[in-house]
């Protein structure tokens, strides 16, 4: 009986019983030393600090040094509405017997330009009405005694942006005094709908896009001036990892802040399977750079490399090490069985087998 169990056990544990993943032996096989493509590294303070890269959000110069625009500026396409008192009985563009002419339909260039009788071509764009009435008021006051000209803006958008996205108010709002910079057309729009430690904002301008996380907008150099024609959006940090092995849950889980350590990480799906684990066995699966592979190994790697950061936590100072080394977009956090777990289930396998002939030969009998 006892040789019949031997060869059980050898046959079973030879066959592919069920399981959540590779076993910590056989992710190490797979290393670079051992002539597989991965590089496997023990965690500790230095490969932290090297490895411990994040991705920052941030505006490009180009959007930092833009400059605040007037309140209720004039843009190309605009359709314009002119009224002009004269103080004389005949004047240049007020018929007899009237003091005023009107100016209706006026549209502003494509180059930014509008063409006002008697005072020529006269730049629109950039201006706000009050600033265009001046203007016009200065050119015509050397042909005519005291014009009186009143600018209004009969169609068009003026200096407006578009707020969208995860915001109480989406919609197109006005440049105004209030609300020439970033954090304060948000809060024109209502606020963020969203946590805001998760808040990401976009900006496009033209061609070009920055984004910032929401907390940085209280720094100065990211709550940037706003331009007309902006589009401003709002959404959810979009980045995540994956949670699989023997863990409490088994899921892709999103970041949910802008830094997230891989003790919070093992938090957010319920922790260790205390049945299952390995706490020797903690692995963080990525893609690193070359810049950070090639700090993190100590020698100059080409490309990007295939890194499995090992975390023991039975370790001293493993709790430290998992609490300071981040997790990044797009990470696997795997946790392999405890070398037990597979004996266990060969025999249960074997011992359910057992049981099951037994029921067969008593129903027989």
């Amino acid at each position: 009986m006892r040789l019949v169990l031997v060869a059980a056990l050898t046959l079973l544990s030879a066959c592919a019983l069920p399981r959540s993943g590779p076993t910590k032996g056989e992710i190490y096989a797979g290393s670079v030393e051992r002539g597989g493509n991965a590089n496997v590294v023990y965690v500790n303070d230095q490969v932290t600090r090297a490895a411990n890269f994040v991705p920052t959000y941030g505006f490009s110069s180009g959007f930092r040094n833009a400059g605040q625009v007037g309140a209720d500026e004039i843009r190309p396409g605009d359709v314009l509405g002119l009224s002009i008192w004269e103080n004389v009985d005949d004047g240049l563009l007020t018929s007899l017997g009237s003091s005023s002419t009107n100016l209706q339909e006026i549209q502003v260039d494509s180059a930014g330009y509008i063409f006002v009788p008697y005072a020529g071509r006269v730049r629109a764009a950039g201006n706000s009405p009050e600033q265009l009435r001046q203007i016009i008021t200065q050119r015509l006051s050397t042909q005519t005694p005291d014009p009186q000209v009143t600018v209004a803006r009969v169609a068009g958008d003026g200096a407006t942006v578009s707020v969208m996205g995860k915001v109480v108010s989406q919609g197109v709002y006005p440049i105004e005094r209030p609300t020439r910079a970033l954090s304060a057309m948000l809060a024109r729009a209502g606020g963020v709908s969203i946590a805001p430690e998760i808040a990401v904002v976009t900006v496009k301008r033209g061609n070009d896009m920055g984004k910032v996380w929401l907390t940085d907008l209280y720094s100065g150099q990211n709550d940037i001036a706003l331009r007309p024609g902006d589009i401003i959006l709002v959404e959810e940090d979009q980045r995540n990892f994956t949670a699989i092995g023997a863990l409490g849950g088994q899921t892709r889980v999103p970041l949910d802040n802008d830094m997230i350590s891989a003790v919070e990480a093992i938090a957010m799906v319920g922790g260790l399977n205390s049945n299952l684990a390995d706490p020797t066995g903690v692995f963080i699966l990525r893609d690193e750079p070359e810049s950070v592979a090639s700090r993190v190994l100590g020698k100059r790697v080409s490309g990007s490399q295939r890194m499995a950061y090992v975390l023991d936590l039975t370790k001293p100072n493993g709790l430290f090490l998992a609490r300071d080394f981040l997790i990044r977009d797009e990470d696997t956090v795997y946790v392999t069985e405890a070398p037990y777990v597979q004996w266990n289930k060969v025999l249960s396998a074997i011992t359910g087998g057992v049981r099951q002939a037994d029921n067969l030969s008593k129903l027989g009998n």
